[in-house]
């Protein structure tokens, strides 16, 4: 039977990988936090992607990943071309373009590498623990998959956007504002993933359980 919101799921997890990207060139301040924009809204994939496992199991989570992957991927590269094409006599945001939107191979390296490894750890911890629990105690596996996955994406891409580039006190501080307001922010939605997860079950007459699935992550096929 056809899922009747994959596919809503799946494009709003892509819609968020995207704009927190392009949020992500501005570092702020929030009072003791310090993080860059994007955190913001990217913490919503990781609920996302919990969501996914859950309901759907990995196999599908995994394909969504990849497709949130190639999307990102695809704007990057584009976002690059264009800021290397010469701009129109009468339009002078070039510099504010580059500033904004200028993303380096190294942010675009940084930020892929981060998105891919986090995302599977935290849908392959999410699928074994769902397994090992028995079904039972979702909160333990939607916070235990975010703790370790958004340690393994907020580390990859801070240190290999910005390692040599900002002082390495700041490189510490960023990690840890970022992590700890990720996984607050997972945390705190705990409720809400509850309520979406029940209501998706019934609705989708599914709740997927990865006893016997080939965790490859270099797989698209939703095949196991």
């Amino acid at each position: 039977m056809r899922a009747k919101h994959l596919d809503t799921i799946t494009g709003l997890f892509v819609a968020v990988l995207l704009i927190s990207n392009i949020a992500s060139t501005k570092i702020v301040e929030f009072f003791w936090f310090t993080f860059d924009g994007g955190t913001i809204l990217f913490p919503l994939s990781y609920i996302f992607g919990d969501i996914l496992t859950e309901v759907y199991g990995y196999k599908e989570s995994r394909r969504v990943i990849w497709i949130g992957f190639v999307s990102a991927l695809l704007m990057s590269v584009t976002l690059i071309i264009v800021g290397a094409m010469p701009a129109a006599p009468d339009w002078t945001y070039q510099d504010s373009y580059d500033k904004i939107l200028g993303l380096t191979p190294r942010l675009v390296a940084a930020s892929l590498m981060a998105f891919w490894s986090g995302e599977f750890s935290n849908s392959f911890i999410l699928a074994k623990m769902k397994v090992w629990t028995k079904g039972k105690m979702l909160w333990s596996r939607t916070i235990g998959s975010t703790v370790i996955g958004e340690f393994v994406d907020t580390s990859i891409f801070v240190l290999v956007a910005f390692w040599g580039v900002l002082p390495n006190e700041l490189l510490v501080t960023i990690i840890f504002s970022n992590y700890i307001f990720k996984t607050g922010i997972e945390v705190l939605f705990t409720p809400v993933t509850y309520r979406v997860v029940a209501w998706l079950k019934r609705a989708e007459e599914q709740d997927a359980f990865d006893a016997d699935i080939n965790f490859n992550p270099f797989k698209y096929s939703a095949d196991k």
